[in-house]
């Protein structure tokens, strides 16, 4: 499934049997990901998983 607009998307990714998974172009693109950052997994079992740049989580935490 893919949907993508200028401010948002939704693709769906499979869990490879490491339990890894590739962040889409789209997300990496919007987000400005480039191959060595450091992301944060925050997990909530209501709501589910978010992934967000280290260096915004620690803007965020000031």
């Amino acid at each position: 499934m893919k949907e993508e607009r200028e401010d948002r998307f939704i693709v769906s990714v499979k869990v490879g049997p490491k339990g890894q998974i590739t962040v889409p172009a789209e997300a990496r693109r919007m987000f400005d990901i480039k191959e060595g950052d450091t992301l944060m997994v925050m997990g909530d079992k209501e709501r589910g998983i978010a992934l967000i740049k280290d260096t915004e989580f620690y803007k965020l935490m000031r």
